[in-house]
């Protein structure tokens, strides 16, 4: 049964980018991965694409043809895929059913929020097998601003409510936060979306007050639905994108288990000698599935703590730790060159 998850998000909130990131930690963790470039209008791809639309259709080629705009062309593109399905299908099976796919959709939010094509083509994936979920990617900088963040908070709602998959919602860019001012409350708040009423004041503040009413109709909303969370990203950061994926995993039911013989991803540490009391429990699946998140980055008060209010310390000592690393495998080189030397030479 293959798996996978369907990346989306306004242009500018990172999804090419997160798709290389993962691409890069599951090539290191030695799961395997395709991703599957479903944007027509992307001729920069930075990830190795297993699955290119740009063989089927392209958006220039539509502009040109049919005398459309680029939203307009972007429509086009997805219907005519939804059409020919069977090009997208033939070529995933290509992959096998062991890979995980990502699904790198184009900017346009309205794909996900409105049009059918994209809902359609991902229910006909679900039929033929596939479990996927959605990842919502919203840039991190839109809760510096509470109508900005209210008009993210609707954005992710309305994609949770039209696309109908396992949803995660996740504020991309969260290690540049520092660079837009202090935030009015602490990261949680954002991301458990908690009593939006007391984003009133602010809210009354920036807009004119014909609109109060209006403000408190749209927290009303996002409160009676009460679906809204979300993740936080930094896709340089390896603890961000471990704890996501597990977020992601639990979310779809994938639980990876490495065949027998595979190689462990480099530093491994072999416990397989370990007393029983301290030996791994290989077999815990369902527990790795559904227990809770205890990830370096699970707890978001620590995310605030290292991308919020001590970013510049976290920085320095990381560099610190980098440039020691770099040091002792530099050390470590020339120790075996200089013993590689020494067996050369002819003895006396």
């Amino acid at each position: 049964m293959p798996f996978g998850e369907v990346v989306c998000g306004a242009p500018g909130s990172g999804k090419s980018t997160y798709c290389y990131g993962k691409y890069q930690l599951f090539t290191a963790l030695n799961r395997p991965v395709a991703v599957v470039n479903l944007d027509p209008a992307n001729d920069n791809i930075p990830y190795p694409c297993a699955v290119d639309i740009s063989s089927l259709i392209t958006l220039e080629n539509v502009m040109e043809t049919h005398g459309l705009g680029p939203n307009g062309g972007m429509l086009y593109c997805m219907e005519y895929l939804e059409a020919n399905f069977d090009w997208l299908e033939e070529r995933l099976k290509e992959l096998g059913s062991d890979i995980y796919v990502l699904f790198d959709l184009p900017g346009q939010v309205e794909l996900s929020t409105n049009h059918d094509s994209i809902k359609h083509i991902m229910d006909k994936l679900t039929k033929s097998g596939y479990r996927l979920a959605a990842v919502h990617l919203c840039d991190a900088h839109y809760i510096t601003d509470a109508s900005k963040y209210i008009s993210v908070l609707l954005l992710s709602l309305r994609a949770m409510l039209h696309l109908e998959l396992p949803h995660i919602n996740v504020l991309s860019k969260v290690d540049l936060l520092s660079q837009y001012g202090e935030l009015e409350f602490n990261l949680d708040f954002y991301t458990e979306v908690q009593d939006l009423s007391y984003l009133e004041n602010s809210l009354n503040a920036s807009l004119p007050p014909k609109y109060a009413a209006l403000n408190m109709a749209m927290i009303s909303l996002v409160e009676d639905y009460s679906l809204v969370g979300f993740e936080t990203l930094a896709v340089e950061d390896k603890n961000s994108m471990m704890h996501l994926m597990h977020a992601i995993d639990r979310a779809n039911g994938y639980v990876f288990v490495p065949p027998p013989d595979a190689p462990a991803p480099p530093g491994t540490i072999d416990e397989s000698g370990a007393p029983p009391s301290r030996r791994p429990n290989m077999m815990g699946l369902f527990s790795t599935a559904a227990g809770p998140l205890r990830d370096p980055g699970s707890d978001v008060r620590d995310i605030q703590e290292r991308w919020v209010d001590y970013k510049d310390i976290y920085d320095a000592h990381e560099k610190k730790e980098w440039r020691k690393e770099g040091e002792m495998l530099r050390d470590a080189a020339a120790r075996n060159n200089a013993s590689k030397i020494r067996e050369r030479k002819p003895k006396m």
